[in-house]
């Protein structure tokens, strides 16, 4: 399968053909068990001391003296005498269930399912149709997007944002664009997650050392990451296939050895 390899200005400048990783088939199943293992890897584990609110001598004193059966710290003649402890529903007692650091949250996954997933979700990147159910983008569009390597040696937000817009993808930004304005509904608000940020274009290049990640981070939606550290976290965010892909001409000849995960 060819795709046409575009420049800087959105125009065509010759064909390259497809490595073979474009060519297996979409596991959405595997894809979603990865995403899942990566999204809980991140997750930081916490917990109670187990000994919470227990750290007392509370004892009910049991029927017959006028007062609720609930635990009371033993002694008299000091504040805390006699005060309600231990129990569930008093200031400072035992919380019910309460979170255990020993939880396992970690999906785990074999290494050669992590790479087929990400073989995978490569490979869902060619598909018009998963591509058009995530993206505004016209059906005419050859997927994956190629360009020539000068796109690794861009250093200026406003020269990769006319770049995508040469590509005919300034719907695709609008929609980005009013999704981060929107302001979230509920309490996201109060725990520092204001807005939602759409997923957009993402740019895969080859050297590590490029500016192509600072200049994309100020386009709402649009990421750019390297080869090397590319994941299904980027290529199917949700765990749904079918990102727009943008790729490095050298990053796409650096899949050639990708074939060994099939």
């Amino acid at each position: 399968m060819e795709v046409p390899v575009y420049d800087l200005e959105g125009g065509v400048v010759r064909s390259i053909e497809l490595p073979q990783v474009f060519s297996l088939e979409v596991r959405p199943d595997v894809i979603r068990r990865v995403y899942l293992s990566q999204l809980t890897a991140r997750i930081q584990p916490q917990g109670r001391d187990p000994l919470a609110g227990l750290r007392t001598s509370a004892e009910s004193w049991g029927a017959g003296h006028g007062v609720a059966r609930v635990p009371r710290v033993k002694g008299r003649g000091y504040s805390a005498a006699g005060r309600a402890a231990r129990a569930v529903m008093v200031v400072g007692g035992a919380k019910t269930k309460a979170p255990r650091s020993w939880k396992v949250v970690w999906e785990r996954v074999n290494r050669k399912e992590r790479r087929l997933a990400i073989a995978s979700a490569i490979a869902a990147t060619r598909s018009i149709d998963l591509v058009m159910a995530r993206h505004r983008i016209n059906s005419n569009l050859k997927v994956p997007i190629v360009v020539v390597d000068e796109i690794e040696s861009v250093r200026r937000t406003s020269e990769l944002h006319k770049f995508l817009l040469n590509l005919g993808l300034g719907e695709e930004l609008d929609r980005c664009k009013s999704r981060f304005r929107k302001v979230r509904a509920g309490r996201g608000k109060l725990r520092g997650r204001v807005r939602q940020r759409a997923r957009g274009p993402l740019i895969v290049y080859l050297n590590e050392v490029s500016p192509l990640k600072l200049a994309s981070r100020n386009i709402p939606g649009v990421e750019a990451v390297p080869l090397r550290n590319l994941t299904v976290m980027h290529l199917a965010p949700g765990g749904v296939p079918g990102r727009l892909t943008i790729w490095s001409e050298s990053s796409i000849k650096a899949l050639e050895e990708v074939r060994a995960i099939a």
